[in-house]
C-alpha cells in the first residue's frame, strides 16, 4: 500500500490542514491495529494500522438525524476517504432512557442514503467493517473507572443533585468539595461494586472524577462519570443498571477505537480539557496507549427557518405538528429525502458553506439553491397542470389523437424525445387564460394567439362561466401548419406558449405542495414560542392533471415539472401505477425580500 498522503482536495479547510500536518510529522505512524476496538494490550497484538486516519460519526441513536448531521457525515466521512482512512459508523448509545432500535436503522438508511458506509477492503485483501456500538464497551469503561478509583482518581458521592448543583460554584466563584471527596480507594470501590449490583436507589450515589473544584473551567470541577440508573438497553438488555455519563464514554469510545481525529461541534470545545485528562489517567494506568485521539472542533450548522434541537424536534411530532420524522417539511434527512432533496445537493450545500470555528447563519435558500442546481442537471421533464380549467379545440377532429414530442431533457439530447398526446379536448392552468388581460400578460385572452408548447398555434375564441362567473372552459381555434417541428412552425409568430396536458389521456393525481415549516427566519426568537411561527401554508394538497408518462414513475423518482418546480414520486405513498407527488423546491425562491 503506498503511503504517499492523500492531495488536499479543492474546498480545504482547518482541518484538512491538521490532518495534513499529522500525517507529514508521521504523529499517527505507529499505531497499530488488531482488527477491532481494544484496550493497549488487544491493540499491540495488530499489525500497523493501515487506515492513515480514523475518524467517527457517532450519533446517538435517541431521534432522527437531520440537515445539520449531514454537514458531520461529509466531513467525518469525506475526510477518511481522501486521506485512505476509515470512518466508523458508532451509536453512542450510552443513555438507555430515550433510545431505540427504531433510531438506530433511521440513522443508517440516512447515512447510506447520503453515500457511505463501513465496509472497507485493503489491497492486501482483508476486509474491515465499522459499525460499533458504544454499549459494547461498557465492560471496559466499568474497567477503567475503577481504574481511576484505584489511582486515586474517582470517588463516589453521596450528595444530592441540587447540593451537587449548589457545590460546582459558578463562572466566577470557586466550587465547593464534597464531603465525600475523601473517602478512601477500599471505601469508593466497595460503594461503586454496591452500585453495579443494584444495592443503590437510583440518584442516590454518583460516581465522580476528582480534579479541581477551583478550575476556571466548570466542566473540570470533579465531572460525573457513572450514575445508577434502571433502564432496559436496546442492546445490553437488563445486564446494566449504571450507566457511563457522555463525556466519560466518548472519549474512551474514540481511544478503543484507535480514532485519530475526533471532530466534534464548538459546544464540545469546553470539554476538550477533561478529553485529555481522562485519556491520560487511563494511558498511566496502562488501559491505552500512546499516541492518543485528539479532539478538534468545528461550528455546526445554524440554518434558517429550520430548528434543529431534537428537543423541539421530538415536541413537532409528538404533539403532532407534523406527520412523523419523515415529514416532507421537517429538516430530518428522512423528511429530507421523502420532500425529493438528493445527497448530491447535500453534497453541494456542505462543500459551498465550508467547515470554520466561526458561528454563522445560513439561508434556507442557499440549501434550496443547491437542490436546485443538482436537480436541474439530474431530472427530467415532464408536463403537469396543477390548477386545470378545460381547453377546447372546437375545429379540432372530435377522435383524433395525435403525438407531440417533448424533449426529456434539454441539457441532455442523449435523453431523446417522449411522445405527449394531443387531443381536441386539453387540461391548461388557470394561470394562462385572462379574459381581461393585466399588461403584459402574452398567454391566452380573447382573440388572441399562443403555441401549445410542442404543437399548434390557437387563436381564443370564447368561453364558458358558472354561475358564480368563474371560468370552467375555454374555447379556442387551432391553425393546422403551425405545429412544433413542421417547417410551418414559424411562419405565425406568437409571444406567448402555454403547457397542457390531453383531458383524454391525462393522469389525475395527488400533489402536495410542500413549503418551508416556519414562517420566520428564526423560528422562537426571543421569548417567542416557536410554535407560533409555523407556516399555516407550509403545505397544500391539490388534485392536478399529468402527462400520462407520469402514472408511471416509482417511488422517489424526480423530475421538473416544467414552469413549477422540482417535484418527487413519495417515498411513502406512491403505489405502482398511482403515484402521489411531492414539491421539492420552487424553480424560483419565492421568499426572496
Amino acid at each position: 500500500m503506498s503511503s504517499e498522503k492523500a492531495p488536499i482536495p479543492l474546498g480545504s479547510n482547518f482541518i484538512r490542514a491538521i490532518v495534513d500536518k499529522d500525517l507529514e510529522q508521521g504523529v499517527y505512524a505507529s499505531r497499530k491495529w488488531a482488527g477491532s476496538p481494544g484496550d493497549a494490550a488487544h491493540q499491540a497484538t495488530g499489525q500497523p494500522d493501515p487506515a492513515k486516519i480514523r475518524t467517527r460519526f457517532p450519533p446517538e441513536p435517541n431521534g432522527y438525524l437531520h440537515i445539520g448531521h449531514a454537514k458531520s457525515i461529509f466531513l467525518n466521512f469525506g475526510l477518511a476517504r481522501d486521506y485512505n482512512g476509515v470512518c466508523h459508523m458508532r451509536f453512542d448509545d450510552t443513555n438507555p432512557e430515550k433510545e431505540s432500535q427504531e433510531y438506530v436503522d433511521s440513522i443508517t438508511d440516512s447515512v447510506k442514503w447520503l453515500g457511505f458506509g463501513w465496509e472497507k477492503t485493503w489491497p492486501e485483501g482483508n476486509k474491515e467493517s465499522s459499525l460499533y456500538f458504544a454499549s459494547n464497551y461498557f465492560d471496559f469503561m466499568y474497567r477503567a473507572a475503577e481504574a481511576l478509583i484505584e489511582n486515586g482518581h474517582a470517588y463516589v458521592d453521596s450528595q444530592s443533585a441540587e447540593e451537587m448543583r449548589i457545590n460546582r460554584g459558578t463562572l466566577t466563584e470557586a466550587g465547593k468539595n464534597s464531603p465525600w471527596r475523601d473517602r478512601t480507594v477500599a471505601e469508593n470501590l466497595a460503594l461503586f461494586r454496591e452500585m453495579r449490583d443494584g444495592k443503590h436507589a437510583d440518584g442516590s450515589l454518583i460516581l465522580r472524577s476528582k480534579i479541581d473544584m477551583a478550575s476556571p473551567n466548570i466542566n473540570l470541577r470533579d465531572p460525573a462519570i457513572y450514575r445508577v440508573r434502571r433502564a432496559h438497553h436496546h442492546n445490553t438488555g437488563d445486564k446494566w443498571c449504571i450507566y457511563p455519563m457522555y463525556t466519560f464514554a466518548h472519549p474512551i469510545e474514540d481511544a478503543l477505537e484507535q480514532v485519530t481525529h475526533s471532530i466534534c461541534t464548538l459546544e464540545f470545545e469546553d470539554q476538550r480539557p477533561f478529553y485529555d485528562w481522562l485519556l491520560e489517567r487511563l494511558a498511566e494506568a496502562g488501559l491505552l496507549a500512546h499516541p492518543l485521539p485528539k479532539q478538534y472542533e468545528f461550528a455546526r450548522l445554524n440554518l434558517t427557518y429550520v430548528v434543529l434541537s431534537k428537543r423541539k424536534l421530538i415536541q413537532l411530532v409528538e404533539e403532532k405538528h407534523v406527520s412523523g420524522w419523515d415529514d416532507p417539511r421537517l429538516p430530518t434527512l428522512a423528511g429530507a429525502r421523502r420532500r425529493g432533496y438528493v445527497a448530491e445537493g447535500f453534497k453541494l450545500f456542505t462543500d459551498r458553506i465550508g467547515v470554520s470555528k466561526a458561528d454563522s447563519w445560513i439561508d434556507y435558500s442557499t440549501f434550496e439553491d443547491c437542490m436546485r442546481e443538482v436537480l436541474n442537471i439530474n431530472a427530467e421533464r415532464r408536463i403537469a397542470v396543477l390548477d386545470p380549467i378545460k381547453l377546447v379545440i372546437d375545429n379540432y377532429p372530435e377522435n383524433q389523437v395525435e403525438d407531440c414530442f417533448a424533449p426529456n431533457h434539454p441539457l441532455k439530447p442523449e435523453l431523446g424525445k417522449r411522445v405527449v398526446p394531443l387531443t381536441r379536448e386539453l387540461w391548461i392552468e388557470r394561470e394562462d387564460f385572462m379574459e381581461v388581460p393585466s399588461k403584459g400578460f402574452f398567454r391566452l385572452v380573447p382573440d388572441g394567439l399562443v403555441r401549445l408548447r410542442y404543437g399548434y398555434v390557437v387563436k381564443c375564441t370564447s368561453c364558458e362561466k358558472d354561475a358564480d362567473g368563474n371560468v370552467t372552459v375555454v374555447h379556442c381555434e387551432y391553425l393546422p401548419d403551425t405545429k412544433s417541428g413542421t417547417p410551418g412552425s414559424d411562419s405565425v409568430k406568437v409571444k406567448g406558449n402555454i403547457h397542457w396536458v390531453s383531458a383524454q389521456h391525462a393522469y389525475e393525481c395527488e400533489v402536495r405542495l410542500y413549503d418551508r415549516l416556519f414562517k420566520e427566519a428564526h423560528p422562537g426568537e426571543g421569548d417567542r414560542d416557536f410554535l407560533t411561527d409555523i407556516n399555516p401554508n407550509s403545505v397544500t394538497v391539490i388534485t392536478a392533471q399529468l402527462e400520462p408518462s407520469l402514472k408511471d414513475a416509482k417511488a422517489e423518482d424526480s423530475f421538473q415539472f416544467e414552469r413549477h418546480g422540482y417535484f418527487v414520486a413519495d417515498k411513502k405513498d406512491s403505489v405502482a401505477g398511482k403515484p402521489v407527488f411531492n414539491r421539492t423546491v420552487t424553480l424560483k425562491d419565492a421568499w426572496q425580500k
